[in-house]
């Protein structure tokens, strides 16, 4: 199973990015897609989850209205949109798979590399 990230990058506070993540090897649509983000000197915290149809979606509150997550199953892919973006949402992020919903990024069974979000002020 692989996961790859993408579509970080260097941005001012109140821009946006799409983070994308696209997965091989796996049954795409039987699992929820987890966002996590991880800031140096920080424990990796929950972001976003999609269930596995996309009918279902779960946020930290600090990103609420702010941020949004979709899947393509027909493509493997999940993103994260990412609006108005502040300095503190500066970490690398990453998405991973779980066949149910959990905010504890400890149950994810799969992962991708990250990719970092830097947002300066």
């Amino acid at each position: 199973v692989q996961l790859q990230a993408s579509g970080g990058g260097l941005v001012q506070a109140g821009d946006s990015l799409r983070l994308s993540c696209a997965a091989s090897e796996l049954t795409f649509s039987s699992y929820v897609m987890g966002w996590f983000r991880q800031a140096p000197g920080k424990e990796r915290e929950f972001v976003a989850a999609i269930s596995w149809g996309g009918g279902s979606a779960y946020f930290v509150d600090s990103v609420k209205g702010r941020f949004t997550v979709s899947r393509d199953n027909a493509k493997n892919t999940v993103y994260l949109q990412m609006n108005s973006l502040k300095p503190e949402d500066t970490a690398v992020y990453y998405c991973a798979a779980r066949k149910y919903y959990s905010r504890d990024y400890s149950l994810y069974e799969y992962w991708g590399p990250g990719t970092q979000v830097t947002v300066s002020s």
